[in-house]
């Protein structure tokens, strides 16, 4: 697949390439490719954005990943919590502060 962008004036073209069982239909390959990295991005600015993940200082040992690992959990415990209405990062506030939502959110009965 190779793709071309501009971004500040100068274009710039990358080609990858994919292993795929799909038949070699460029429509649908393309429509696979952008499906895989719509969600790719998806997750990762969440968890950039909402969790500060590229600022994180954690690198020794198995830390980074523990903290990765926790980051992805509580990620998907707001995602799943319709009870309130709030954006992950209203979800995280209130988490720091409310025992009660904690709780909510863990599944545990008060």
């Amino acid at each position: 697949v190779e793709r071309e962008r501009i971004a500040a004036g100068k274009r710039t073209r990358e080609r990858r390439y994919y292993i795929s069982s799909l038949p070699a239909d460029a429509a649908r390959i393309a429509r696979a490719v952008r499906s895989h990295w719509e969600v790719e991005n998806r997750l990762h600015w969440c968890l950039d954005v909402q969790f500060n993940e590229d600022q994180s200082t954690v690198r020794t040992g198995f830390a980074a990943n523990n903290f990765a690992i926790v980051r992805h959990i509580v990620m998907n415990l707001f995602r799943l919590n319709t009870s309130r209405k709030g954006s992950i990062k209203t979800k995280r506030m209130l988490a720091a502060t409310s025992d009660k939502f904690r709780a909510e959110l863990l599944g545990v009965m008060t």
